[in-house]
């Protein structure tokens, strides 16, 4: 139930009222054959909802009910941002890849034996979306077109895909030009359009205002020299540029036009329903003659978000089971990619470009990881080996892997980062079908291979009947194991076969040897490189200038330091928030860590460290949509914490082109207040010239401080020029690091590494354990020790922090913003934190 509907909180608490006296009353009358429950329902929810029936009157002159635009609309605490799926998936598929409608029918009856696995707002027949992606039914098609005089091209030659277009005919016409007039710029030719048959009568109150028309189009393959697979890249860019013009000539409120897919090879029917209305609903679903060798059936419970028709799954390759926890992250870092792409196998520059944003805005965490998987499987690379690039299974700890398949992930850490949360993905391109499980295996997937070449895979067993005596084999799919169907070679391949001939189709291992940079821990550092900027010597003073307390040397610290770990406490934080403190509190403080709700599990970083790892490359990235072996050519750390030697050697390195600029991350003392937001416009344009320029390393360094300097914070330091290098597609040419004074808490570093730093020197956390290490009487450690002491209790907090989150490696957690700020006005927010949710506003 979406509460910011009702107009009050009389009426919110008078629904639940209402709701229970209707639900009792239902019950008491079953056993008497009162009358229909769900009729009293409605009739109980139409009376709560009259405002909104009002106001969806008012709706239907310009368009369809959107209820997350309202919501936006009524500054409520709904953020489009946080849409995302937990739900049921599977597929049943023919091996020898013979089409029937039985196969249908089964997948459908799948569907709704999943329906537990849906959700359903208060009005019980609008589901949070439901639907099913089949093979192209090329004969019941061409059937339905030649009753309409339309003669369609042989099997192959076009592409079809449903599409969801506005109920007025105006409106409609306009938006299918947009279509046709994409279909034109490639080259090819409009078949025609067809009108899905629907039964509207099925639908809820909600899913009904907001029903589009639907129909479909045929796009024919103007070109004999056209393999299927070139005619499927046009395909993909008509879909885009489509819907690239829609944005920018119309509203979404007044001009409806979503392609759900187009496609020779698969075709969905997918909407705002629940899964026992998919087969009422769409019409062609019942016809004998609609035959398929695949069938992959989605039912959404969108967590905590709104459901649509558009967000409906199964998208054009994948149906998703589970969240993307560093979703915000994974996005950022593609926009930010899109400044190195190139794709000849897509197209020219100019044509790749015009797809861009890569990753639509406007949907959800499964919708965009369909955006990824689209464009690399597009670009050149099977599906099963973009499957194993943005799902990676945990190899970095696992000593059973081979070296050629550790070789692979880590070759392929270099151009992306994993998308982490629980994930069962089913994927398809209509070649193949498959599925795959996260690293921690946290879905479950269960599969069924029958005796008569039927291949049965669902979020759990029970969802086909199915007699022991068919089944061949059966079994679960294991955490980042991957279960696959080629229906070009009419058989089933293992988990092991595939990524052996992933991770051999090129000498990743050499190129890693050959190219990949690591560390030295051991460095003669220069004596003006310690202290010398600095004009403060004195070591009390400069832990005043940067907010330590005794607190944080007796309680934080030193224990840090001596025994490895965190600090314990048993009485809780009494301390006020940072926004109401009547004292100074560092802008870290302002900063809350978010945590795995709802249907997304926490991780044992202990018992489950072998899916953990803070190991990540950093760097300049190259052309995500090629490989070569300068794509290896990036530096390695083992952790983002690096001591005063490895910090001094990252930003001096030997190698050619790998040139470093320091960035003075503070401002005079007489510019005042106003001085902090001039001096973190300057770091962005000195970072964005220095990149442009060739640097490789940006160092943020606050070493200057002193009675005439004051430090910028280093997590809006390092936050701003983050967020300015991905706006500006520059961000991934380059590392940021940060030499810091304030810093010193295990909560301090996530939010700098949350915030886009790729390694961190805490200078001042060190100097303050070596000055507690010479205060020690019986001299039990070495300052090296201590030190080292300190950055293990550190790491092993940074795990801890992740998996409260469900996240499983630095790399997917670097960027992602798993932060909630309390108390940071907008401003500072879109210059420093953009994304970040800070609901109730506050200083600027």
């Amino acid at each position: 139930m979406h509460s910011f509907i009702s107009r009050s909180g009389n009426n919110v608490r008078r629904s639940f009222v209402v709701a229970r006296r209707v639900a009792n009353r239902a019950a008491a009358r079953s056993h008497n054959g009162g009358r229909n429950e769900r009729e009293e329902i409605r009739r109980a929810i139409a009376t709560l909802s009259r405002p909104l029936r009002e106001d969806s009157k008012a709706a239907s002159a310009t368009g369809p009910l959107d209820l997350q635009s309202r919501a936006v609309e009524m500054n409520s605490l709904y953020d489009p941002a946080n849409e995302k799926d937990a739900c049921g998936v599977g597929f049943v598929a023919n091996i020898k890849c013979k089409p029937s409608h039985l196969l249908v029918r089964d997948a459908l009856e799948m569907l709704e034996r999943m329906e537990h696995r849906g959700a359903c707002g208060c009005d019980p027949d609008s589901g949070d979306g439901a639907g099913i992606l089949v093979g192209v039914p090329h004969e019941f098609f061409k059937n339905q077109l030649k009753a309409k005089g339309i003669d369609l091209p042989e099997k192959g030659k076009y592409g079809v895909g449903t599409v969801f277009l506005s109920k007025n005919p105006e409106k409609r016409a306009k938006a299918k030009a947009m279509v046709e007039a994409a279909v034109k710029q490639a080259g090819h030719t409009t078949v025609g359009w067809r009108t899905v048959p629907t039964n509207s009568r099925v639908l809820g109150e909600t899913s009904g205002t907001s029903e589009p028309y639907i129909e479909q189009v045929f796009v024919g393959n103007n070109k004999p020299s056209l393999s299927q697979d070139e005619f499927e890249r046009v395909l993909y860019k008509i879909r885009r540029w489509a819907h690239r013009t829609h944005g920018a000539k119309t509203s979404s409120k007044t001009h409806r036009l979503y392609v759900c897919g187009l496609s020779t090879r698969v075709v969905t029917y997918k909407g705002q329903l629940s899964s026992t209305q998919v087969a009422r609903y769409f019409r062609d679903l019942s016809e004998p003659e609609f035959e398929s060798h695949l069938a992959l059936v989605h039912s959404r419970f969108s967590t905590n978000t709104f459901p649509s028709w558009e967000r409906a799954q199964p998208f054009r390759m994948l149906a998703h089971n589970g969240e993307i926890n560093t979703r915000r992250g994974n996005v950022n870092w593609m926009r930010a990619r899109q400044g190195l792409m190139k794709s000849p196998t897509i197209g020219t520059q100019e044509e790749l470009e015009s797809l861009y944003p890569i990753m639509n805005e406007d949907t959800s965490d499964s919708g965009q990881l369909d955006n990824l998987l689209e464009l690399l499987t597009l670009a050149g690379r099977p599906i099963t080996e973009s499957m194993m690039m943005m799902i990676p299974e945990a190899w970095q700890n696992d000593v059973s892997i081979t070296p050629e398949k550790k070789a692979f992930y880590e070759y392929n850490s270099c151009l992306m980062e994993p998308w982490d949360g629980p994930a069962l993905m089913a994927f398809t391109d209509g070649k193949c079908i498959g599925a795959t499980l996260d690293r921690n295996g946290l879905r479950p997937g269960r599969f069924y291979i029958t005796k008569d070449d039927r291949v049965v895979l669902g979020s759990e067993v029970g969802v086909l009947d199915i007699h022991p005596k068919d089944v061949l084999a059966k079994g679960r799919l294991q955490p980042g194991k991957m279960f696959l169907i080629d229906f070009e070679k009419q058989k089933i391949i293992e988990d092991e076969k595939i990524k052996h001939e992933m991770a051999t189709s090129h000498p990743y291992g050499e190129w890693l040897r050959e190219n990949k940079i690591t560390l030295s821990g051991k460095a003669s550092i220069p004596a003006q490189s310690r202290h010398s900027r600095a004009p403060i010597y004195d070591l009390m003073q400069r832990l005043r200038c940067f907010g330590y307390t005794r607190e944080t040397l007796e309680m934080l610290v030193g224990p840090m330091a001596i025994e490895g770990a965190e600090a314990l406490g048993s009485m809780g934080n009494d301390a006020a928030l940072a926004c109401l403190s009547s004292s100074p509190r560092l802008v870290f403080d302002y900063f809350h860590q978010l945590f795995a709700q709802v249907t997304n599990p926490p991780i044992d970083p202990i018992r489950e460290s072998i899916v953990m790892t803070l190991a990540c490359p950093v760097g300049p990235e190259r052309n995500l949509l090629d490989r070569s072996p300068d794509h290896a050519n990036r530096i390695f750390l083992d952790q983002p914490l690096l001591t005063q030697e490895e910090f001094f050697n990252l930003t001096h390195l030997k190698q050619k082109d790998w040139k470093s600029t320091e960035l003075d991350a503070t401002f005079a003392k007489a510019a005042g207040p106003q001085g902090l937001e001039s001096s973190i416009d300057r770091l962005c344009d000195q970072a964005e010239n220095a990149v442009r320029d060739g640097a490789r390393i940006l160092v943020i360094s606050d070493r200057r401080t002193g009675t005439e300097h004051i430090p910028v914070p280093s997590v809006m330091a390092a936050g701003a020029i983050h967020q300015h290098l991905v706006k500006k597609m520059l961000r991934s040419q380059c590392a940021i690091a940060v030499e810091c004074g304030d810093a010193r808490e295990v909560h301090h570093f996530c939010l700098l590494a949350g915030f886009g730093a790729d390694a961190i020197c805490p200078y001042m956390a060190y100097e303050t354990v070596a000055h507690l290490v010479q205060k020690q009487t019986k001299k039990a450690l070495t300052v090296e020790q201590a030190i080292n002491s300190f950055r293990k209790s550190v790491n092993m907090g940074m795990l801890k922090v992740f998996a409260k989150m469900g996240i499983s490696t630095l790399q997917s957690y670097k960027g992602a913003q798993i932060f909630e700020a309390l108390g940071v006005g907008r401003q500072v927010i879109e210059k420093c934190f953009t994304g970040c949710a800070s609901r109730i506003g506050g200083v600027g």
